[in-house]
């Protein structure tokens, strides 16, 4: 090992001084992801493109030949994957867990390189990776063949819009340099890929331990006359020229450092801009033309994509952070409505009718998955029927945001047609999302005026309308109390209606069953239904365990501030399974009833309830939700007070 660094440090400088060379210039910066299940040698792979481009310096090789002998995995040898598994408890897995990038040169081109993880667990971080690369190397032992870690990546590259990959079969030299198992394995893999829709495929056989046909043609594969992998990287064209697409720039920053100037900043996704040029925004429409496109280097005349700039318009127009700026002649699509591939990524399962923040661009928004579609086979590429999805599966998907979202479908703009989703109680990442078309059917359907509204309608009735959702677990309590406060509204001529969650099951929801993600649509369904009492202005008293904070936000999101009051009815579990009203806590614990809130199934407690029930009796309880409806003006006071004690 000594020698083989003495003699590599005795070169590097000679490399060194050789890379900008005209035509390495004349290259685009290729990036490039390293892809593959766990083992399938991906570290070794760029640590040993690094030391055949003798692109290790001295320090960095003494210190590699020290961690080799601590934690390497080949003997006496340098471990080249130490290069890359920079953290330590990747090194003590032999593993590579996050993603690590490398910037290195030949005398023909620059490369940036992503370093995924293999491991199922970290299939997001390779998402991650697979976003900003322009090629593929997609690793395959030579022992193991085709995984389905494997066919996992394949797919998520080519949803990523990557069309170009390097099929490297590793490890040839433990298979004897087999040709015929590495045209069996070439054969397997484009059978597979076929209708993945790659531009081109190059199967190259390898050993990048031993540096076999990694930077020169192998002497011990004679049968094999493709070009080397370092070739192969110089020469390959993936250069897509943004500049000749529609002009779109997402605006990240309104730039205001004093009162006589407002710029729009961002990054160029696609087109040029010149000054004079008509641009719109892309969501409102509002036009304007270019008057100053000012850069870092002071302004210029023109700008095209990839560029920072800060861009200042001839008129003034309402501009915010998160809007697309277009060329009038072709904008994006704009929709509340979408259709999408979702990757997801988090332990914690997807449930349609859930609301998650959706990031795109610089924008972000409220969503709703309305409908799952179906579930990829990423082995069969069959489209399976499925009400959810877990880690690593891949999805179609109807979307539905809040307020209208500008994008273009993700195979022609990667920015504007790019998302993310965002767990609103946690903050977690738990999907990234390519968007597919939009949804036509909200774009020529719009809200009719009506000539009665809400207010007119709860005027006649001398309240304000109200949702009163009683939540907390099953013979808590809630249903009796809600009962209670209904029958003394109504006493009193107040208008309500009350809907019951045994009840709504019998009815509008007789179709969902009592798994999470059923149990997320009849809360949305019940939110729905809600608002639109509300709008007829009524006092809507709703009962439901509803046991999900976020599926009770939800409810709370659809009707206006302050019409929903939440009350909790915290009854602890060991009273509730002593009242077993239904029998229910007997048959959940013998095991007969799954899913069942509080034995198999978790209930999460309201965190800030307008109103907290639960130890005094029923009808105290009762008393101290009407008292709440006259203190918040929802109902009138009476004549004589005493009437509303119960």
């Amino acid at each position: 090992m000594a020698e083989a660094v003495t003699q590599l440090v005795s070169t590097t400088q000679t490399k060194i001084q050789t890379q900008d060379t005209p035509e390495r210039l004349s290259r685009p910066t290729l990036r490039f992801l390293t892809c593959g299940s766990v083992d399938d040698g991906k570290s070794t792979l760029i640590g040993r493109l690094l030391y055949d481009q003798s692109l290790i310096f001295d320090d960095q090789l003494a210190a590699l030949e020290r961690d080799s002998k601590k934690h390497g995995t080949d003997g006496a040898n340098i471990d080249f994957a130490l290069l890359v598994d920079g953290l330590e408890a990747e090194r003590e897995q032999g593993i590579t867990i996050d993603v690590a990038y490398r910037y290195f040169t030949t005398p023909r081109r620059s490369f940036i390189v992503a370093d995924t993880p293999g491991h199922e667990q970290y299939t997001r971080n390779m998402v991650t990776g697979a976003s900003n690369a322009d090629l593929a190397i997609l690793l395959i032992d030579a022992r193991k063949g085709l995984l389905t870690q494997t066919c996992r990546h394949a797919t998520i590259v080519s949803l990523m819009g990557i069309r170009k990959i390097v099929l490297a079969v590793n490890k040839i030299d433990l298979v004897d340099f087999d040709e015929a198992r590495f045209n069996e394995i070439v054969a397997a893999f484009m059978a597979f890929a076929a209708p993945l829709g790659f531009a081109h495929i190059q199967p190259i056989p390898l050993s990048a331990r031993h540096g076999d046909n990694m930077s020169v043609p192998s002497t011990r594969m004679p049968w094999y006359q493709g070009p080397s992998l370092i070739t192969y990287l110089e020469e390959v064209d993936v250069e897509l020229d943004r500049s000749t697409e529609p002009f779109r720039m997402p605006v990240q920053w309104v730039n205001r450092p004093h009162l006589d100037f407002r710029g729009f900043s961002g990054t160029l996704a696609s087109g040029s801009i010149k000054v004079g040029d008509g641009v719109t925004v892309a969501a409102s429409g509002r036009a304007s033309t270019i008057a100053r496109i000012v850069t870092a280097d002071g302004d210029q005349e023109s700008a095209e994509a990839g560029q920072s700039v800060t861009l200042t318009l001839a008129d003034e127009v309402d501009i915010a952070r998160g809007d697309i700026l277009c060329t009038p002649k072709d904008r994006p699509e704009v929709s509340d409505q979408f259709a999408a591939k979702l990757i997801w990524m988090s332990d914690d399962k997807l449930l349609p009718g859930r609301s998650y923040l959706l990031k795109s661009a610089s924008r972000s928004v409220p969503v709703t998955v309305t409908e799952l579609k179906y579930r990829l086979d990423v082995n069969t590429f069959s489209e399976l029927a499925a009400k959810t999805l877990g880690l690593n599966e891949v999805g179609y998907c109807h979307l539905a945001t809040t307020t209208p979202l500008a994008f273009d479908p993700y195979a022609s703009n990667h920015t504007t047609g790019a998302f993310i989703l965002i767990d609103r109680a946690s903050n977690a990442t738990v999907a990234a999302g390519l968007i597919a078309h939009g949804l036509r059917r909200a774009t020529h359907i719009h809200r009719q005026g009506l000539a009665v509204g809400k207010a007119d309608r709860a005027r006649i009735k001398h309240q304000k309308p109200a949702v009163l959702w009683f939540t907390g677990l099953s013979g808590s309590g809630k249903s009796t109390i809600a009962n209670l406060v209904e029958s003394r509204l109504y006493a009193h001529n107040v208008h309500t209606i009350l809907l019951d969650g045994d009840n709504i099951r019998h009815g509008l929801n007789k179709d969902l069953g009592f798994a999470e993600v059923d149990r997320v649509e009849n809360i949305r369904r019940i939110g729905e239904v809600a608002k639109l009492m509300t709008e007829a202005g009524l006092i809507v008293l709703c009962s439901f365990i509803s046991p999900f904070r976020a599926d009770r936000d939800l409810a709370r999101s659809l009707v206006d501030d302050g019409e929903f009051i939440e009350i909790f009815v915290d009854t602890p579990i060991e009273d509730c399974i002593a009242r077993d009203p239904k029998g229910l806590y007997k048959k959940a614990i013998a095991g007969e009833i799954k899913n069942f809130t509080g034995i198999d199934q978790p209930y999460e407690s309201p965190l800030t309830p307008e109103l907290v029930l639960g130890k005094e009796s029923a009808q105290q309880a009762a008393a101290k939700v009407i008292a709440k409806l006259i203190e918040g003006g929802f109902i009138d006071e009476i004549d004589n007070p005493d009437d509303w004690s119960i």
